[in-house]
């Protein structure tokens, strides 16, 4: 099988890994890629959510699938674009992805379809604001209701911060805080049929105890030896499928992985919010656990050929992602920084690096080129060996200015 991936981040490294292991891959290309990618790969230099361009490049490649990484060519229509193009697609097209290009939208598929989330209400002026903001009380959730790469929330008990948040956006949710921890879980759906992958947690903020500002996420881990028996079943049957349904029912079928961002509260499950891809860097420790060859799944999606309560095949053990960051980030990341200590890195037992933000300059010589540079991966018989082997790995890395957190699945490892 011929594949196409776009994007260029760590989870486009994560997954362009598992369909290199898949043996029904035959030929793996990337656009735009980076540098990891291209150990397994050929790199395309082109913009992934220009719909002509990457139609062109697919016409010249001629890929049996293309793979939707990121979020921006979603909601651009290059999925739509493909598909009036004869290009069999894993993403779903632009007005279903508004699941998460509007957060406004999801709420309202939320309610039509009875999912559990969080009270909320869409604003646009400041009295609009100060009212909602007067009915939910502190601390006070406001969320842009555009995409934001996962830094559009502020969680904060300061008003003013909220009511600044709320103007810089322009429309906003304003929603009830939701108390509990956070699960991720990805669901791979074909439009009718949805299968669930391992729920994960990640890490928001930027600095250890969940200290500092919201970033696109410090690291993850999975399993999670916490989480509730039967807590899959129960998204899948409560959110997950009342969702693909509301879609379908809509006629804009769900078509690739429906990500459900979710909190434990003591009311039970809720909605924190949707994502129409893959969540970074939730897939880096999920996708290294998942033994079920990554290629044909997704092609039975994009078919929609999906089995009902097909059955997934898991690896033993457990794996930890901590991601390094520029100096500077999540605010003014500095680029430009040589990165040393890789092979090192990787020589670690059950330890290896995805790139997430790193080019090669014209010296020949691999930078820094974002404010999450590297996924370091750790994996191991259990939490605590899978993270002491990531931050092993992490420990051999040389980036000048960097910072990572030291406390990636720290808690969990107590638990399991």
């Amino acid at each position: 099988m011929r594949i196409l991936l776009l994007g260029s981040g760590g989870r486009e490294h994560a997954i362009a890994r598992a369909l290199h292991l898949d043996p029904a891959v035959t030929a793996l290309h990337v656009a735009p890629g980076n540098p990891g990618t291209q150990a397994f790969a050929d790199n395309h230099v082109i913009d992934p959510s220009d719909p002509v361009a990457v139609t062109e490049l697919a016409a010249r490649l001629r890929p049996e699938l293309v793979v939707i990484g990121p979020e921006a060519p979603l909601i651009a229509g290059v999925a739509d674009a493909l598909r009036r193009n004869g290009v069999l697609v894993f993403g779903p097209d632009r007005a279903a992805a508004r699941i998460e290009g509007s957060k406004a939208f999801a709420k309202e598929v939320m309610a039509a379809a009875d999912v559990p989330t969080a009270d909320a209400r869409v604003c646009t002026t400041d009295d609009q604001v100060n009212e909602a903001l007067d009915v939910f009380g502190p601390p006070y959730v406001v969320k842009d209701d555009g995409l934001a790469a996962g830094k559009g929330v502020v969680v904060t008990e300061d008003r003013e911060l909220a009511v600044r948040h709320a103007r810089a956006c322009g429309r906003v949710v304003i929603e009830d805080y939701l108390d509990g921890p956070e699960v991720s879980l990805f669901a791979l759906s074909d439009g009718n049929t949805a299968v669930p992958l391992m729920p994960a947690q990640d890490f928001k903020r930027a600095y250890d105890g969940d200290e500092g500002p919201n970033t696109g996420g410090m690291g993850a881990y999975t399993p999670l030896p916490w989480a509730p028996e039967g807590l899959v079943d129960e998204v899948m049957a409560t959110v997950v499928q009342p969702t693909i349904a509301e879609l379908r029912r809509r006629e804009t079928p769900y078509v690739g992985v429906l990500y459900a961002g979710l909190a434990l509260t003591s009311k039970g499950v809720r909605v924190v919010e949707f994502n129409a891809r893959f969540g970074d860097p939730e897939t880096q420790v999920v996708l290294d656990r998942l033994a079920t060859p990554l290629g044909g799944l997704l092609q039975s999606c994009a078919i929609g050929g999906l089995v009902p309560d097909q059955r997934l095949e898991w690896r033993p053990g457990a794996a930890v992602t901590v991601v390094v960051a520029a100096e500077g980030y999540p605010e003014s990341p500095v680029k430009g920084d040589p990165i040393t200590g890789l092979e090192e890195a990787a020589a670690v037992e059950g330890a290896y690096v995805l790139h997430a933000g790193t080019k090669v300059n014209e010296d020949g010589v691999l930078v820094a080129n974002g404010g999450r540079v590297l996924n370091v991966v750790g994996t191991g018989p259990d939490l605590a060996a899978a993270r002491d082997t990531a931050y092993e790995a992490v420990g051999r890395i040389r980036l000048r200015g960097s910072h990572h957190r030291t406390d990636i699945a720290l808690k969990a490892t107590r638990l399991g």
